[in-house]
């Protein structure tokens, strides 16, 4: 297997809910909605950097495709994290993120290994990390 994540696929309870957060309160590129003619496969996806794609899709059908039981969503299972280039982006993201609606869990703060970050959890309780890693240079 080759080290490359092309979409991540988050389970949501409200797809409308979601892709309005997304969209409009994040300014991520989408389509909308697709694929509503099929059974279990309404879903939108976000354009992120090259090649990779961020995915909304009903958790109900997330678990019906995958065979899995539907079981309760927990924050604590991953984050997603958005790498950025300085303290004052990781501000700017994270009010935001508040304005669209995400609750903030952990303001922006100095972190101990000499970064900035912040987190905060979408309308569905997806918990993101909003962070600035002076060792890294992000390419835009």
């Amino acid at each position: 297997m080759k080290p490359r994540i092309s979409v991540l696929t988050l389970g949501v309870d409200d797809l409308e809910r979601s892709l309005k957060f997304y969209r409009d309160g994040l300014g991520l590129p989408t389509q909308g909605i697709i694929g509503k003619e099929f059974e279990h496969g309404a879903v939108a996806f976000f354009d992120l950097q090259a090649g990779v794609k961020l995915a909304i899709w009903n958790r109900r059908d997330l678990a019906h495709e995958a065979k899995v039981p539907l079981g309760s969503p927990s924050p604590t299972e991953m984050t997603i994290g958005h790498n950025v280039g300085s303290k004052e982006e990781v501000d700017r993201i994270m009010e935001q993120a508040r304005n669209a609606g995400a609750v903030i869990t952990d303001p922006a703060h100095d972190a101990f290994w000499g970064g900035y970050s912040g987190h905060f959890q979408d309308p569905d309780g997806h918990l993101w990390e909003i962070v600035w890693n002076p060792a890294w240079e992000i390419e835009d």
